[in-house]
């Protein structure tokens, strides 16, 4: 493991050499399984990150993706290792079955990332939301979703944000707000003012900024997304969160990363500052 890697930096690097030698070689992950003895699905787990591989199952597949070099592999099996952290709080056995293996990948990254950059075009990010205001958004899936799974969800939400207030060091925290989000009323106007009241209070303790993408602009390209960044501001050490509807995904693809961030970075720049923000937000709490 690198210097200063930490538990979800070290899994990503062992999946990320994975996916990489596979490729390199020309097989497919049918090809890797049965020369494993494995099935399908572990090797389709281990390289999505929704699961760990082990240090004695993880030497017999480098060599068969062809890395050999004594060096490359002690450090990827001190990787595993170290990636094999302590049980967290969104292991709770309340939360099994509840996370998808992209939720569960972003909270282990939120719980490391140094810089967070989100995007909200039509609700207030997952991370900022009071528990009303995450419940009436849930809700809105009732058709895919049974009440427990919308309970569950929307108290992880109010779970994530505790937590990015508690970490000691916090990350920095940018979000970049549609106007509309500020007049959008999940939950009634108590659980929209609940939610903009904390947001408030988080910008004005100096560890989140906002703006506010105005009306009158045209309306983004891009939905709904996360970028964090797991060590310094480069998108090789950069993943990708977004969601649509019930479906999320993780993105490692520094290519697709760039562009999102290229966007991110126009809509900043165009919004309105954060002082004017924080006033906006404030009113409207």
């Amino acid at each position: 493991m690198s210097p200063g890697d930490t538990p979800a930096v070290a899994r990503r690097r062992v999946r990320l050499a994975i996916k990489d030698a596979r490729l390199a070689q020309g097989f497919t992950q049918s090809q890797v399984a049965e020369a494993m003895e494995w099935s399908l699905s572990k090797v389709m787990r281990i390289e999505s990150g929704e699961v760990t591989i082990s240090a004695n199952d993880l030497r017999p597949l480098l060599s068969h993706l062809g890395i050999r070099d004594r060096q490359t592999v002690e450090d990827l099996i001190h990787a595993a290792k170290a990636s094999k952290q302590k049980k967290q709080w969104w292991d709770d056995q309340r939360y099994q079955g509840m996370l998808t293996p992209a939720m569960r990948q972003l909270i282990s990254f939120e719980a490391e990332a140094t810089v967070i950059r989100s995007f909200a075009p039509a609700v207030i990010p997952g991370w900022l939301q009071g528990e009303a205001y995450a419940l009436a958004v849930t809700s809105v899936f009732a058709d895919e979703l049974s009440d427990k799974e919308i309970a569950t969800r929307s108290a992880i939400r109010a779970a994530r944000r505790k937590a990015l207030r508690d970490r000691s060091p916090r990350p920095q925290l940018y979000a970049l707000f549609d106007e509309s989000v500020l007049l959008r009323q999940y939950g009634g106007a108590e659980a929209l003012g609940e939610t903009l009241s904390a947001v408030s209070s988080a910008i004005a303790e100096g560890w989140l900024s906002v703006r506010i993408h105005p009306l009158e602009s045209p309306y983004p390209a891009f939905g709904q997304y996360d970028l964090l960044y797991l060590s310094s501001e480069d998108d090789n050490h950069a993943v990708l969160y977004r969601e649509s509807y019930t479906i999320d995904e993780i993105v490692d693809d520094p290519p697709r990363i760039a562009r999102h961030r290229e966007g991110w970075d126009r809509m900043w720049d165009a919004s309105i500052g954060e002082v004017e923000s924080a006033e906006r937000i404030a009113r409207a709490a």
